[in-house]
């Protein structure tokens, strides 16, 4: 095992009618701005319950965060907190709503230069405003973490960042607002979570066999409830277990003592910002292709998924491997999810125009060990 140090101060507060515990989260003294996308919080009932936990506290409202939050939307919400000294945000939505949330809070208090620096050039967060989270959908885990990604449409980049200071001080989750998710969000959260889990185990041996066994079960759960909640998203015990495992995926505590890679998700975030593609369907877009362009250094790890997850117990680790690949695409399909560039009608100019965006960047040699280089990239998008 590695060394490792572990902090998650979010407070969570998980199941039916929990909204009525806002009071006793939130001092009467602060003002409050809920933040969240379009109207479906209106449409399932989250929204006239948090504007009646909140009665007696002053209120207001920022709407209009998109599914790929911009940097020019949370610009606008962080001149709404400053001409109105806001003390508390309130995050009501999914992981988009809640890592806007995030930026803004840091935002409002950046003090030192363009707040766009905290995003391109990791300038240091010094203060943020406190927040807390209500969860109606499960994906990104961003309730119970400290990281967000935000996009610049006036540049078509997406940029990851995270500061301590950006834990929500808690998190309420909802799985019964989930109920009215169309199939492709729910799609999406299951693979989002599914992968997300993934960067965190399929690297290399590290001696860590409780936190392997930990990614496991993760992968079990949805592989078992994501196609229920996929299937039926009123079912709420599926929809719980959905919800808890995209939670549990990045929060910390998977990742503790092990390498993680994370190349798929870098990668990933040049596609949404050149194609508006939802994120979860970049990762399954690049991640079969990069485990099959690396898969003489993933051997190891991607047996171990094949026999432990999937149940492959015939063949040489690398043809267990192979077929744990194969079996990862099936379950992306079987969630009507496409895993090829060309099922989005692009080829070879956008490998290109990844490639390059990454190399300008500097990032030549991503992952847990540095290897996906250029041409790795170009392979991992190929046909």
């Amino acid at each position: 095992m590695n060394n490792f140090e572990f902090y998650n101060p979010v407070k969570i507060i998980f199941g039916k009618d929990q909204i009525t515990q806002l009071p006793r989260q939130i001092d009467k003294k602060n003002s409050v701005l809920l933040i969240y996308g379009g109207g479906s919080i209106r449409k399932n009932g989250v929204y006239d319950q948090t504007i009646a936990a909140l009665a007696g506290y002053t209120v207001l409202e920022f709407s209009g965060i998109e599914p790929n939050p911009r940097y020019e939307t949370c610009l606008k919400a962080v001149e709404l907190i400053q001409q109105n000294q806001i003390d508390f945000l309130l995050a009501i939505g999914g992981g988009s709503v809640i890592d806007a949330t995030k930026f803004i809070a840091a935002a409002a208090r950046f003090t030192h230069g363009d707040p766009w620096t905290i995003l391109s050039s990791r300038a240091p967060v010094r203060d943020a405003l406190p927040f807390g989270c209500i969860l109606t959908l499960p994906a990104t885990g961003s309730e119970m973490n400290s990281g967000a990604v935000i996009t610049r449409q006036a540049t078509n980049e997406k940029f990851a960042f995270g500061h301590p200071l950006l834990f929500p001080r808690f998190s309420i989750l909802l799985p019964e607002a989930a109920a009215t998710l169309p199939p492709r969000q729910v799609a999406n959260g299951v693979v989002d979570a599914f992968v997300h889990t993934l960067e965190q185990y399929i690297t290399y041996p590290a001696d860590a066999p409780l936190q392997d066994r930990f990614v496991e079960s993760i992968l079990l759960t949805l592989i078992e409830q994501g196609p229920k909640a996929y299937a039926n998203p009123a079912d709420y015990s599926a929809m719980s277990s959905l919800m808890w495992c995209a939670t549990m995926a990045l929060n910390g505590l998977i990742g503790c003592a092990v390498p993680s890679d994370w190349a798929t998700h870098m990668i990933g975030h040049e596609l949404t910002a050149l194609h508006e593609i939802d994120h979860a369907r970049t990762l399954a877009i690049v991640l079969p292709g990069l485990w099959r362009a690396l898969i003489d250094h993933k051997t190891e790890k991607l047996a171990q998924y094949g026999q432990r997850v999937w149940g492959i117990e015939q063949g040489t680790p690398r043809q267990i491997a192979e077929e744990a690949i194969l079996r990862t695409e099936e379950f992306f399909h079987s969630l009507d999810i496409p895993t090829r560039l060309s099922d989005y009608g692009l080829g070879e100019e956008t490998v290109q125009n990844v490639v390059s965006r990454l190399d300008k960047r500097g990032w030549r040699a991503l992952g847990d060990r540095r290897l996906a280089t250029p041409e790795i990239v170009r392979l991992a998008l190929g046909e």
